[in-house]
C-alpha cells in the first residue's frame, strides 16, 4: 500500500486558510479543487485546534482522501488543493503569506467560539488572552499572537506596511453576518493595537458573508482503513462527508477569486434568508438534537432520529422557525425533507456531544431570534425553550461531558435550585430572558419533564 503524494508541483499558493480541520477540507478546499482555475488558487493551511494533522498532511503533500458516504455506499477522491500545511504557531509564515501580493483571499473556519465576541457582539476586551496579543502587538507588529482576531490584524497590518494590494476575507463559519461580525472584530482590535490601523486596512481589505453546509462527522481507524481497502492508498488524513453541500456567498471581492460558482457555490445579493434556514432549520435542529437526544442515551444524530419522540420535538422546533423564514413554503418544505433524510443516514455517525460543544456560542445565534420573535407574537414557543432546557440539564451534568468555551463562567451559575439555575444561566445568553417568567417557567418545567433528578 502506497501513500498519496503529487505527480508535479503543488499549485502556486493564492489563498490562505486560518482553521484547518475536517470541515475545511470537505468544502472550502473541495470547492476550491473543483474550481476550474484550481492550478491558480493553491491553499496555504494553518491549523487552529489539531496540530497532529500538519505532519499527516505534510508526509502527503497536502493530498488526503475526501470519502462521501451516502446511505447505500461510500465514494472516494483525492483533494488536492492544498499545497502548504503549517501549525498555528508558524507565526512566520502566517505573515509571509498576508503579506504576499500574490495572495489574495483568506477564508477561515475558526468556530463561533474563535471570533472571542462579548455580549454586544464586539470584541471581548476583558479576556486575557484578546489583551495578551494586543499588548504583544504593540511592542511590536510581528509578536507572535495566539487568537484568531490578533492573527488577522497581524497579517493585514504586515500586508498594509509591504503594499501588497487589496485582499479580500471569507468567514466560513455559523455567524449570521459572519462578513460583518469579522469586519467589526478586525477593526475594534486594530484600534486597541493602533488607533490609525483601522482607517488604513479599510483602504485594503474586503469582506464576504457565507452561508455553509456539509456535515463532516470526525473520522475514526475505521474510516482509514476503508480508505486503505477500497483505493489502496495509504491515506493517514481522510475526511468522511455527506453528499450534501452548499455555499453562498455574498459580497466584492477585492483582488479575484477561484472561479468557485462553476464548482456549485453560489453568489446572491441577499443573504439573510439562507442565513436564517441554515442556522435555524440545520444547526439549531442539531443543537436541539445534541441536548435532548444525548439525555434520552442516543450517541449520533441518526441514532435520535429513530426515537419518535426526538423526531417530534425536532418538527416542533422547525414549526416554529419556519414561521419566520423569508422564503416560499415549498422551499421550507423541501429543505426540511432533505434535513430528514441527511440526519437519518445511519452511515454518517455524527456525533452528538460533537455538536454539543460550545452552546453558550451556538444557542444565541441558532435558538435566540427564533425565541424573540415567538415571544413578540405572544407566544411561548414550546419547542425552542425544551431545546434550552436540556441545554441547562447538559450544563448541570445530565448527558454528556460539558465542553464549552465559557463553562467556567457558566458553570458555577448551574448551582442550587433548578429554577435559580435556569434564570441565571438564560441571563447570561441574555439579561432579557431572565425576565421574562414565562420562558423561565416553561424551560424550569421541561428541564423537570426531560432530565428529573
Amino acid at each position: 500500500m502506497s501513500g498519496l503524494s503529487r505527480r508535479g508541483a503543488a499549485p502556486t499558493v493564492r489563498h490562505v486558510h486560518l482553521g484547518l480541520g475536517n470541515f475545511f477540507r470537505a468544502h472550502q478546499a473541495w470547492y476550491t479543487s473543483r474550481a476550474p482555475d484550481a492550478t491558480q488558487w493553491g491553499i496555504a493551511a494553518f491549523t487552529g485546534r489539531t496540530p497532529g494533522l500538519v505532519d499527516a498532511l505534510t508526509a502527503q503533500d497536502g493530498l488526503y482522501t475526501l470519502v462521501t458516504r451516502s446511505g447505500d455506499g461510500d465514494g472516494f477522491e483525492v483533494v488536492d488543493s492544498i499545497a502548504r500545511v503549517f501549525p498555528a504557531s508558524d507565526h512566520a509564515a502566517w505573515l509571509g503569506y498576508l503579506k504576499d501580493p500574490r495572495v489574495r483571499v483568506v477564508t477561515m473556519t475558526v468556530t463561533e467560539a474563535g471570533y472571542l465576541r462579548g455580549a454586544d457582539g464586539g470584541l471581548d476586551v476583558d479576556r486575557p488572552e484578546v489583551r495578551a496579543d494586543v499588548d504583544a502587538l504593540r511592542t511590536a507588529p510581528s509578536s507572535p499572537v495566539r487568537t484568531a482576531p490578533a492573527k488577522l490584524v497581524a497579517g493585514l497590518a504586515a500586508r498594509c506596511r509591504a503594499d501588497a494590494g487589496p485582499l479580500t476575507l471569507v468567514p466560513c463559519d455559523n455567524l449570521p453576518g459572519n462578513g460583518a461580525v469579522t469586519a467589526r472584530i478586525v477593526r475594534e482590535f486594530a484600534q486597541f493595537v493602533d488607533p490609525g490601523l483601522p482607517g488604513r486596512l479599510e483602504e485594503s481589505v474586503s469582506y464576504v458573508t457565507t452561508v455553509v453546509d456539509r456535515i463532516t462527522p470526525r473520522p475514526i481507524a475505521a474510516d482509514v482503513a476503508a480508505v486503505g481497502a477500497a483505493t489502496g492508498a495509504d491515506d493517514h488524513a481522510p475526511v468522511v462527508t455527506e453528499p450534501f453541500t452548499e455555499w453562498v456567498l455574498s459580497g466584492d471581492f477585492a483582488a479575484g477569486r477561484p472561479q468557485w460558482e462553476d464548482a456549485g457555490a453560489a453568489f446572491v445579493h441577499d443573504i439573510g434568508p439562507f442565513e436564517e434556514r441554515k442556522l435555524w432549520l440545520l444547526n439549531g435542529a442539531h443543537s436541539l438534537l445534541a441536548y435532548t437526544a444525548s439525555l434520552r442515551g442516543h450517541v449520533t444524530v441518526s441514532d435520535a432520529m429513530t426515537d419518535e419522540t426526538c423526531r417530534a420535538w425536532l418538527e416542533q422546533w422547525w414549526n416554529e422557525a419556519s414561521r419566520h423564514l423569508n422564503l416560499p413554503d415549498t422551499d421550507i418544505a423541501a429543505y426540511r425533507a432533505a434535513l430528514i433524510d441527511r440526519f437519518a443516514n445511519p452511515r454518517m455517525r455524527h456525533r452528538l456531544d460533537q455538536i454539543a460543544t460550545d452552546g453558550s456560542q451556538k444557542l444565541p445565534v441558532r435558538l435566540l431570534p427564533v425565541l424573540r420573535l415567538e415571544r413578540a407574537a405572544g407566544r411561548v414557543p414550546l419547542g425552542t425553550t425544551r431545546a434550552l432546557a436540556a441545554w441547562v440539564c447538559h450544563l448541570r451534568g445530565s448527558g454528556g461531558s460539558v465542553n464549552d468555551v465559557r463553562s467556567a463562567d457558566i458553570g458555577p451559575l448551574t448551582a442550587g435550585p433548578l429554577t435559580d439555575a435556569v434564570r441565571t444561566v438564560l441571563g447570561a445568553l441574555d439579561p432579557a430572558l431572565a425576565a421574562d417568567s414565562a420562558v423561565v417557567n416553561a424551560v424550569t418545567v421541561q428541564a423537570c419533564e426531560i432530565a428529573p433528578r
